[in-house]
Formats: structure tokens, sequence, C-alpha cells
């Protein structure tokens, strides 16, 4: 048969130039690990301009400050005083929702913003403690040392879990491993957010209601055994103040969502809580009339805290444990958010350089009487609305709060447990994204599944099970998608060469007697036998299909591999067994734009030589041109055939009446 014709309108599919294996592991391991190729500024550079260059990189305070003006401190001036009025009384609230003494919450709000100032990327976050990391680190370490019964230990390991989680981070951002951080998908995040909220607003109950004694279980069902259990200890001077400071928060939250322009007015209403609260306990004794008060809080900056730090066998476990699932959780909350704000002024920031931001500012927290911190949302949101320009605004928060810790500490003695628990309850309803569960139910039922599942199993378990459940039902989806890949049957699009799925476009042809197969995933061993059998089932169906339609029959086979991004030997041993089976039909294989890696992988084992080089096709329109040649050429050659045996049959016949002609 020549096909002369046929290889003048094909391009055969080019193999890349070799390389050495250690040279390509090294660019696999490079773009795993460095994407962002962190080494490219000091290409070309002489030494001392690499030292500053390296300086500036893990120090950007050096990068922007000698640029800083003061038009940008005037602006970073007014947002740090406005972060500052909201840091200051959601630093004691979280605080207390930790189990903690509350002036650990204005230290955790001086130090940590410092030195993420120095070394952060973000412009807008505002850094401090937040409720979920509190309520987090609180469930984990009274399963192993009770806050009221040894507040030393339990502070002790509340610093080691903070020094932990600072490690972790600071070793992920090192380590170049951010992309783990990923693995808590969006839907993830906003079940596991919305769980721990309501949590926390359940937990507040016994602020609220002035209950002395309450669960140390964070699940619905024990709170509420713990709530209505203590029916007669209820106190109704405390319900009625902490639902009107409720009222209050949400009211100016409302009217600041109305006029966005009035922001500050909603920034400024947890301080005003705590102002009004403290001057009404204060002129009204209500202290005495069963509301509860913080008490003294002690003056001064923070105390160097790293000889507490607790290393003995007997905490180093669930400190580590607890350090660990907190900082993941953290630094999740802190990289979202300053990836959000980011994209509202088109900038960039770097998650790798985040994370060791993260993780040195907990590791000095730690040393310096703070707990875990990160960059929470409500404060940033009012950092990004109250105009910041650049992390000046955390080192302005920050000089607030140690005027505070110097000078003002005093006037904290009167303020209301219930007002705290007002501020943090008010705090978390705006967690409770429950819009985004109404999409994803819209969008997508699995990943609304993973977003119930972190809900339920927080709120109904606990904060480690949701957290597990969540991340459980994500790894079974990955799984999925990469065990039952999607295959699909193309076609031609009329008047075009284009092949598309014909399930997508029922208008599109299928080629008569050429099946065209796509296959939508790299193939490895965990999809290699379920696409073997996929693609059986297909033939067998087109194969019917043709003979119930009357039909030419199938003769050809082509695998579009465009998507096959690589292949391991359990994908080659598919391929193999695939054209075995194919050519045991009577069908011929082709294979349509494979890739480089899957390309040497064929060469290597010897596959191409198997199927014939001139059955790998640059494009599925070339591989079906090659069909049709093929089918069209054989139709012809078989015409011919028949009509050589026809006229010889007919010759036979004439001879055979000639013969017996003269004896009839």
């Amino acid at each position: 048969m020549d096909n002369s014709n046929l290889e003048d309108c094909v391009h055969r599919v080019s193999l890349p130039p070799p390389e050495p294996f250690f040279r390509s592991l090294a660019g696999s391991l490079k773009e795993t690990f460095f994407p962002d190729d962190p080494l490219r500024r000091f290409k070309g550079q002489p030494a001392g301009r690499r030292v500053v260059l390296a300086l500036q990189y893990l120090f950007p305070i050096l990068e922007w400050g000698p640029s800083y003006t003061l038009g940008f401190f005037k602006s970073d001036l007014v947002a740090g005083i406005t972060i500052a009025s909201l840091a200051i009384p959601q630093g004691i609230s979280y605080a207390k929702l930790a189990n903690l003494p509350p002036i650990l919450g204005l230290y955790s709000s001086f130090v940590p913003p410092l030195v993420y100032a120095m070394m952060g990327s973000s412009k807008d976050l505002a850094v401090g403690t937040v409720a979920v990391a509190s309520l987090l680190l609180a469930s984990m370490l009274e399963k192993e040392v009770a806050a009221t019964a040894q507040p030393g230990v339990y502070i002790n390991l509340a610093f080691t879990a903070t020094f932990f989680a600072g490690v972790f981070q600071a070793a992920l951002g090192f380590l170049r491993l951010g992309f783990i951080v990923d693995f808590l998908s969006h839907a993830t995040i906003v079940g596991f957010m919305g769980g721990a909220a309501t949590v926390v607003c359940l937990q507040q109950l016994k602020g609220i209601l002035g209950l002395d004694h309450f669960t140390t279980h964070t699940d619905l069902v024990d709170v509420m055994r713990s709530v209505f259990s203590q029916e007669h200890q209820w106190r109704w001077e405390s319900a009625v103040l902490g639902c009107c400071f409720l009222f209050f928060l949400l009211l100016t939250r409302y009217f600041s969502k109305r006029q966005p322009r009035f922001f500050w007015v909603s920034a400024a209403a947890p301080l005003t809580s705590v102002v009004l609260g403290s001057l009404l306990v204060y002129l009204t004794h209500a202290e005495k009339h069963g509301v509860q008060v913080i008490g003294h809080l002690k003056r001064g900056v923070n105390p160097p805290s790293l000889t507490e730090l607790t290393f003995s066998p007997q905490y180093l476990a669930i400190a580590a444990k607890t350090g660990i699932v907190t900082g993941v959780i953290a630094l999740a909350e802190g990289i979202a958010v300053g990836r959000s704000f980011a994209m509202f002024k088109n900038y960039h920031i770097d998650g790798n350089k985040e994370m060791i931001a993260f993780g040195m500012m907990n590791i000095v927290g730690s040393c310096t009487s703070c707990y875990l911190t990160t960059g929470p949302f409500s404060r940033s949101a009012v950092n990004f609305n109250a105009g910041c320009k650049t992390a000046m605004s955390n080192i302005v928060m920050a000089t607030a709060v140690m005027i505070t810790l110097l000078f003002l500490t005093p006037l904290f003695h009167y303020t209301p447990l219930v007002v705290l628990a007002s501020i943090i309850i008010a705090a978390m309803l705006g967690l409770i994204d429950y819009e985004a569960a109404i999409h994803l139910w819209k969008v997508d039922k699995v990943d609304f599944c993973v977003c119930m599942g972190a809900y339920l199993g927080v709120v109904f378990g606990s904060v480690e099970i949701g957290l597990v459940i969540a991340v459980a039902i994500s790894v079974v989806r990955v799984i999925l998608f990469i065990a039952r890949p999607r295959t699909s049957v193309l076609g031609n699009v009329p008047n075009t060469s284009v092949f598309r799925s014909i399930s997508q476009y029922p208008f599109a042809m299928s080629v008569p007697g050429v099946l065209v197969l796509q296959i939508n995933s790299p193939i490895y061993f965990a999809n290699s036998g379920y696409l073997r059998e996929r693609i059986s089932r297909w033939i067998d169906e087109e194969e019917d299909k043709l003979k119930a339609s009357g039909e030419s029959s199938l003769q050809y086979v082509i695998l579009d591999m465009t998507a096959v991004g690589c292949i391991d030997t359990s994908g080659i041993s598919f391929l193999e067994e695939t054209k075995k089976n194919i050519e045991r039909r009577g069908l011929k294989l082709a294979l349509a734009n494979p890739g480089t890696d899957v390309m040497v992988k064929l060469m290597k084992t010897k596959f191409v030589e198997a199927i014939g080089q001139e059955w790998i096709f640059l494009t599925v329109e070339e591989a079906v041109s090659a069909c049709n040649f093929m089918l069209h050429t054989c139709k012809a050659a078989d015409y011919v055939q028949e009509t050589v045996v026809d006229i010889h049959n007919a010759h036979a016949s004439a001879k055979g009446s000639n013969a017996a002609g003269p004896g009839i």
C-alpha cells in the first residue's frame, strides 16, 4: 500500500533532546519547591549587592522603608490607631477564650506585629490573636491540663505550643513546602470556620448568662446540657447587659456596611463597648450583683518567657501536636486573608515568605509571653478600609498597645466579661458564611459535602474532628479524581477541523469507522485498570451502535492524549494491554499528541516500536485524516480486487458455456 501521499500531510510527534537524569531530576525538584525562582534576583549581581538583596528578601521593610514618605505615614497612623481600638478589646476577649489571662492577649498584640512589620510581605495584614486558633488551643490543651487546676502549667504549655507552631511554620517556609497548606480547600475552610464560629458563640453563653461553672467540651450537646442544667444560676442582669451590647455591636456593623465611609464606627464599637461597660459597672457597682469583671491587669510590657517553655516528655507530645495543628490553621487563615487583600490592591505576596514571617513572630512571641497569632480577617479588613499603605500600621498599633500596657491597664479592671463575650459573638457571626455554603451547593455538591462535613464535625464533635473529617473528604475526592478520570468520545464539529466531546457538543459528528477517545488525566497505577475497562466498554458500545444502524464496522481507535501530562509504568502496561485487546478485535490503535514525558517513556519501553511511529500523530485531526485515508485506500483496493474476481469468474463462466455449446 502506497502511503507517500499520507506522509506528506502528517506531522510526526518529536522527542525532546536527551537530558541527563540528574539534570532532569533537578529541574523537576526546582519546579516543585522553587516555582517562583527566588534566586533569580541574585543572578549577575556582585557579592555586596547579593547581601543587600538577601537581607531585603528576609526583611522586606529594608526594601520599602527607604522610600517611605510622610503621606504614607499619615495613612498608616490613622489605620494603626483604628485597628488598635479593635485589637485591645479583641486581644483581651480571645485570651479569655483560650483560657489564658487577659493580659496575654494584650502582650500578643504588641511583639508579634513588630516582627511581622519587618518580615511580612503584605501591606494590609493586621497581626493579632484569632478566635478559632484560641478555641483550638484551649480545646486541645484542656484534654491534658485543666487551666483552672494547673494555671501555671497550662500557660507554659500554651507558650510551648506557640513555639512549636512557629518552628513548624518557619520550617514550611524555609523548605518551600507552602503548597501543603493548599490541601485545606476553600470548602474546608468555609465549613471549618463556620463550625468554629458557632462553637465559639455557644461557649460565650457562659459569660452572657453569668455562669461560674461550664463544660470544657465544645460540642453542641454538652454545651446545651451545661447551659440548661444550671437554669437556677442564670443572672438576668448579665444577660440583659450582654444582649444590649451585642445589639449595639451588630447595629454598628450593619451601619458601616450600608455606609462604607463610616467604617470606623464598626471598628471603634468594641472599644466603645468596653469603655461604656466599664463605666456602667463602676458607677452602679454591678460586680456586686452578679456581673463578672476582668479584675486586676498588671502594668508593664511583655516579660520574657523563654525559661517557661516546657519540653518535658510528659507534655512534649501534646504541645507539639497542638502547635502543629493550630499552626496550620493559623497559616491557612493568614495567607488566605493576605492574598485576598493583595488582590484588591494588585500586588503579590510570597506564600513561603509569609510562612517564615508568621513562624518567626510566633517563635519570638512564645519567648515574650505571647500565644499564637496570625492575620485575622476582621482586623485586616479594618486596616484595609482605614487606608493603610504599608505594614507600618502594625507598628503604630503595637505602639498604641504598648502605651496601654504601660499606663492604661488599670482602667480595664471594671470591664465586664459579658461585654467581652458580646464582642466575640459579634465577631464570630461574620465568620458563618452561609452565602458561601449556598454557592457551593449550587456549583459543586461534593464541595458542599466537604463544607458541611467540616461544619457538623466541629459543632457536634470537636474542632479536631471537624478538621479531620473535612480533610478526609477532600483527600477522598482527590483520590476519586485520580482513580476515576474522565474519558469521552470526540466528534468533529461541522465545517471545522475541531474535535470536541460529543456529550458536551451533541452536534459534533462521529467519524465512520473511527472511534476517537479522549483521556482527561495523567495515567497512573491508580487509574490504569479503570481506563482499560472503560475503553473496552466504549469500543463495545460503538460496535453495537454501528451494527444497529447498519453503518460500516469500526476499524480504528484513536486515543487523544493531550491531557495526559505524565504516565508511569502501570500506565505503559495499560497501553500495551489496550493495544493487544484492540488488535484481537481486528482493529488498529493510534495515539494523538502524547506529551514530552509520555513520549520519552514510550520510547524507553519500546512501545513506539511496537505500535509503529507512523501511528503516533501530532493532532487528532491528522490521526482521523490518516485513518480515513487508510479506509478509503482499503475500500478502493477491495473494490478493485472484487472487480478482478468478478471478471475472472465471468471469463470462467463464458469459457464453460463455449465448451459445452456444441454438445447441446
